[in-house]
């Protein structure tokens, strides 16, 4: 499977709009749609969801229990897919 990246709009009837032509076999294709939030939605996000406390996790290698116990968790907007994307791509110089 082939990966492509381009920009695109939802007009208010919900359609996706792709405004530049694409170099691609005619035929059917998965769409993965990835909205950015605005800066506001993401602070209200971050103040109204509160984070259980988990506990910090332990080491039975003595070596690494200052970096486990130093670590912060992951932030709730964390995604581990763009995450992903974005190591393949530095990887493969994408």
């Amino acid at each position: 499977m082939q990966a492509y990246k381009l920009k695109a709009t939802i007009n208010e009837s919900g359609h996706l709009i792709i405004d530049e032509p694409l170099n691609i076999a005619p035929g059917e294709v998965e769409v993965i749609i990835l909205q950015p939030l605005s800066s506001a939605e993401i602070s209200t996000e971050i103040t109204s969801e509160s984070q259980p406390k988990k506990p910090r996790q332990k080491s039975k290698i003595k070596a690494l229990q200052g970096w486990f116990e130093q670590t912060q968790p992951a932030p709730p907007d964390f995604d581990a897919d763009q995450a992903r994307w974005e190591a393949l791509k530095e990887k493969h110089n994408l």
